[in-house]
């Protein structure tokens, strides 16, 4: 794409920025009737792109629930914020980095997790946590899918780098991963996801806002130079992948965790000062973004000089620098007069601290270049006035059978260990180790539940007696089946894991992931993702504070499966008293808890084919997620926060990917602590009851004087509690009406389940 200052404003110059003939209409309008410039064409495109205005997803994310009593920062700003007590709050938000990913594996991970640190700290909260939602394409041959071994190669090559740029820069910045989700479908290996969480603490009268204020105030820009990378990366996350996108590769940016690091310690030192007024991070759109956004929040104008930006490359022009998406870089505002305050901070901690400009009257974002000005518009023109499309919606139905085929059967097998075992090494079910282990989780002392421990992870609040749990769930494959119903399954298990812990859910995050919104069909799976989210969290008392939308997820046309990713956060009140997944010790009894009964043998049929068993196991999908009852799930989450306060639960597992059976065999991984349960078959066929992912069902162990307890309990939230059997040493059995259908040790599930990850990788490149 040309950037000569002296450029023609030409038909195909305005395709090349993705601007409409009726979006340059309306801004020549906004403009008094005169023809851009191009900078003002280049600010135009990213600030008006799908990636930075939201413009066809706003009219329906104003349905979503954003208040609460513990709210003091909902969507709008950097971060949400939560008050957790005793004068702290918790700055927490989800953000998607999937375009550049695909590009640049290793760099789009990395720059995915630097910019949601920089939003976390930029609210003046210091991170104490990040997690990741991935999705890839598939690693090996699948049943029933159509991969090629090209794909596969590749759908490695993504992983592999993206991994490695999570672990390289929340390693090197300091700050623990807890986990969160890595899941494969065929459907994300021209698209993979890449999603990162991040949550930092900070006191209740210490948070800051991107807020520009206070006429003839400096504004300074911080952290590292500007480059050329990452100039028009908005712009590219706001369109579909072709044959041509890997040639976007310098549409990428590079991240600098170590700079980031003294970028962090610099701010948090900065604000305590008391000279800054308002700061930003230059995240999507750069200096763009952060300069006209800050002064639309303050109503006021901001005016800088590209002359004075820090460069690391020569002879960058307005346009480029305006545009440019380098890293680790934030711009505030200062009170006159103090500016020296901040520069010795800054000159501390080896960074630049420039004034490159100062707030004005006016509510315009101007820009000059050697004293002229390049650019001057109404800051509204960027923000309020950008495009908002109510974009036609039409049903649709997916292709694939609502009532199961004819030629599968349930109920023929007496014997299921050989499924459980090969479910188990499945790679949406298998440890993650191989992902986790490359992460640090225990830098900075506070991680109580690491990656693969716990339903939920954990960190306490030094000081204090409280913790927090954060958990991050979505399933794409239901929402392709039902979208509305799926994104009511994506909060209910996200704040269901949080609960198992014992913390009570009091907040949330989203990052939408779904296709070309200019198609009605995929436009009606956000609307009605939208109407599922607003549901679930309402009756589950969790507002959703702030999140991402990342759309046009589609390569050469063929689109995702709509993927809402929920991030809840919770609070317990006494860290001594969290709840593990897995079974302590043999003796005790299993109880299945559940928040409502199951169906019958057509329905659960129907809702099998979406189970992690038709598609691993019989290589086929149909029917409709399980029936969600949102008031039993709540019912069923508070009785779980009672029963870790009564201190009754020995462990809590929640029943979702594969069911019963593989929850209990999760269960038995960590002490080696097997089971023998006998379940009632209800007439239900063997596969429903051991695999089907019937909602709002967790598996707890507990000493058996405790049972009446936990029993009556249950009762008092109207739960069913089902006494399975007990925890013995060393095996597993499962009986069904007295029928064994399931025998074998915990180390023979264990070894498949541990290793299969690292040997589907290792088979793929031929280790």
């Amino acid at each position: 794409m040309t950037t000569a200052l002296d450029s023609v404003i030409t038909p195909e110059l305005i395709r090349e920025h993705g601007i409409t003939p009726d979006e340059y209409e309306k801004i020549k309008q906004l403009l008094g009737g005169r023809e851009p410039s191009l900078t003002e064409l280049g600010i135009f495109s990213v600030m008006w792109s799908e990636h930075c205005s939201y413009k066809s997803s706003r009219v329906h994310l104003k349905r979503l629930p954003t208040h609460s009593r513990r709210v003091l920062q909902g969507p709008g700003e950097n971060a949400g914020i939560i008050d957790i007590g005793d004068g702290w709050a918790c700055a927490f938000k989800i953000e998607s980095h999937n375009h550049p990913s695909f590009i640049e594996p290793f760099q789009g991970a990395t720059t995915g997790v630097g910019g949601i640190l920089r939003d976390i700290f930029t609210m003046g909260a210091r991170p104490v946590a990040v997690m990741d939602s991935l999705r890839f394409g598939p690693i090996s041959a699948t049943k029933g899918a159509q991969t090629t071994q090209a794909e596969i190669h590749k759908n490695h090559s993504i992983l592999e780098g993206v991994v490695s740029g999570v672990a390289s820069y929340g390693n090197c910045f300091g700050v623990p991963n807890l986990g969160g989700e890595t899941k494969f479908e065929p459907c994300y290996s021209g698209n993979p996801l890449v999603n990162a969480f991040a949550l930092g603490l900070v006191r209740k009268d210490q948070i800051f806002y991107a807020k520009a204020a206070g006429v003839g105030n400096p504004v300074i820009y911080v952290g590292a130079k500007t480059g050329r990378d990452g100039i028009h990366g908005a712009t590219m996350a706001s369109e579909e992948f072709s044959e041509a996108s890997e040639a976007k590769r310098p549409n990428v940016q590079v991240g600098d965790p170590f700079l980031e690091k003294l970028l962090l310690e610099a701010c948090l030192e900065a604000m305590q000062t008391g000279a800054i007024v308002g700061i930003q991070d230059m995240g999507a759109a750069g200096l763009t973004c952060s300069t006209c956004e800050m002064g639309a929040r303050g109503k006021v104008g901001v005016e800088i000089e590209m002359d004075r930006v820090p460069q690391r490359e020569t002879g960058m022009n307005a346009y480029e620098i305006m545009l440019s998406e380098s890293q680790e870089r934030m711009l505030l505002v200062a009170q006159k007069g103090r500016e020296d305050e901040v520069y010795r901070v800054f000159q501390k901690w080896g960074l630049d601290a420039v004034e490159v400009g100062r707030v004005i009257a006016e509510n315009t974002m101007r820009v000059l270049e050697h004293g002229k000005v390049v650019a001057e518009i109404p800051n509204e023109a960027l923000t309020d006035d950008a495009p908002v499309y109510k974009r036609p919606l039409a049903r649709w139905e997916p292709p694939v059978a609502r009532e199961m085929p004819e030629n599968i059967q349930l109920g023929s097998s007496d014997d299921f260990t050989a499924q459980l075992q090969q479910l188990l090494a499945s790679p949406n079910i298998c440890s993650k180790r191989w992902v986790w282990q490359q992460y640090d989780h225990m830098v900075q002392t506070n991680t109580v539940e690491a990656p693969g421990a716990g339903d939920a992870g954990l960190i306490r609040i030094k000081g204090s007696n409280r913790a927090l749990a954060m958990a991050l769930d979505g399933n794409g494959r239901w929402c392709y089946l039902d979208p509305k119903l799926g994104a009511m399954h994506a909060v209910a298990e996200a704040a269901r894991n949080v609960a198992c812990s014992g913390a009570t859910p009091v907040g949330a995050t989203n990052c939408l992931n779904f296709g070309n919104p200019e198609k009605p069909p995929i436009m009606w799976q956000f609307s009605q993702t939208i109407d599922g989210l607003t549901k679930a969290c309402e009756e589950l008392e969790i507002p959703i504070t702030g999140g991402n939308v990342s759309l046009y997820n589609e390569t050469l046309g063929e689109g995702i499966y709509p993927t809402p990713v929920l991030g809840v956060v919770g609070i317990l009140e006494d860290v001594h008293k969290a709840v593990r997944p897995d079974f302590q010790t043999a003796g005790q009894a299993i109880v299945l808890l559940r928040g409502s009964e199951p169906g019958d043998a057509t329905d659960a049929e129907i809702e099998f084919g979406s189970s992690e068993y038709a598609k691993e196991i019989l290589g086929a999908l149909w029917g409709y997620p399980p029936e969600l009852d949102i008031e039993k799930e709540a019912a069923l989450q508070k009785a779980l926060v009672e029963l870790a306060e009564a201190g009754l639960a020995a462990s809590a597992h929640d029943c979702s990917d594969g069911g019963l059976a593989v929850a209990l065999s999760e269960s038995s991984f960590v002490q080696g602590i097997g089971f023998k349960v006998d379940i009632k078959s209800a007439g239900l066929p063997a596969e429903c009851l051991l695999f089907a992912e019937d909602a709002s069902r967790v598996v707890i162990s507990c000493d058996q004087a405790s049972l009446s307890r936990i029993q009556q309990l249950a009762a008092k939230y109207g739960l069913a509690a089902e006494v399975l059997g007990e925890t013995v040493s060393g095996q597993i059995e499962i009986k069904i009406d007295g029928r064994t259908v399931v025998s074998t040790g915990v180390e023979e599930l264990r070894n498949a389940y541990e290793g299969a990850l690292e040997t589907a990788l290792r088979t793929e490149v031929g280790v």
